[in-house]
């Protein structure tokens, strides 16, 4: 008899528990969706759904995407202080530059994540949650076949062949004093051939041999195909976009347990993991909803 007892309360304890849980999905459900915001590239696209699904698997809040904003930061961060927006992805210099009108690389990573938590804090009612771990950044990519010719793994690799080689860039990044002077300045480069293209046809250019070094970003969609290498920048010249997730911090109070949920993305990405994702929607033309999903699942951070 005590047996049947101590199982008989055992489950209702259970049952209570249970309701008790379901009451809390119940309330978080019934709250307002946290509203997110994402830029007009794709890597924006599968950031947001990541954001939205480790949210809804870790809270039960609702969230709603607008996706490929125009303007991105320009009109963004604006629409955040307007409460328009809860939450958005964001990259470090991104903030820095364009938000707090400080100069590129004028501080070292760590104190520029220490002051935009504490100026957005300030100003904005807004703070900065986790690294999510790669750096979208400027970078030097040259052809697969190129990097295997001429032994191409860093910039500074380029300096002794450069005059045997064509660099082909958007016309934007060539005229720039940070762009393409700046790399031929740092690293010592004279290139054989100097030619313009359109930003949309680098990867074209280096396949057909037309060039065989370009701008690009560390996270580009085709980096993720192999057939192109991102050459380090070994002397440090161009500054750190680091991903990161921007939120109102009156969100936080409103969303209990939201900090925790956004912390889940901290340090989940690196560069090639971020490319190899772009390059499944770009190329390969998968839903970045299911891209997301089955990334975040492959790492245990939601359930499948």
């Amino acid at each position: 008899m005590m047996n049947k007892r101590r199982t008989a309360a055992l489950v209702c304890a259970v049952l209570m528990l249970a309701a008790v849980l379901a009451g809390c999905g119940s309330k978080n459900a019934d709250k307002d969706p946290i509203e997110i915001a994402t830029k007009p590239i794709t890597e924006q696209y599968i950031l947001g759904e990541m954001l939205a699904l480790v949210i809804e698997d870790s809270t039960g809040y609702k969230t709603n995407i607008t996706k490929g904003i125009g303007g991105g930061t320009s009109n963004i961060h604006p629409a955040m202080v307007n409460g328009d927006f809860d939450l958005y992805p964001e990259y470090t210099s991104s903030g820095w530059v364009l938000v707090l009108g400080n100069k590129a690389g004028s501080v070292d990573d760590d104190e520029m994540l220490k002051q935009l938590k504490s100026q957005y804090h300030e100003q904005f009612g807004m703070t900065w949650i986790g690294l999510y771990g790669f750096n979208n950044t400027y970078c030097v990519t040259v052809s697969k076949e190129a990097a295997d010719k001429y032994g191409l793994v860093k910039t500074s690799d380029l300096a002794p062949v450069a005059g045997e080689l064509t660099f082909g860039g958007n016309p934007d990044y060539i005229e720039r004093a940070d762009g393409f002077k700046a790399v031929c300045d740092t690293y010592g480069l004279e290139f054989g051939n100097v030619v313009d293209i359109d930003i949309g046809l680098k990867y074209q250019a280096l396949d057909s041999g037309d060039i065989q070094v370009t701008n690009g970003y560390t996270t580009d969609a085709q980096l993720g195909s192999g057939k192109y290498v991102a050459l380090e920048d070994d002397l440090k010249l161009q500054v750190n976009y680091f991903a990161s997730t921007v939120v109102r911090e009156d969100t936080l109070e409103e969303y209990p347990g939201l900090e925790k949920a956004l912390m889940k993305m901290d340090g989940i990405l690196n560069d090639d993991e971020m490319s190899a994702l772009n390059y499944k929607v770009e190329v390969e033309g998968l839903d970045e909803k299911d891209v997301a999903r089955e990334y975040l699942v492959s790492k245990g951070i939601i359930k499948e």
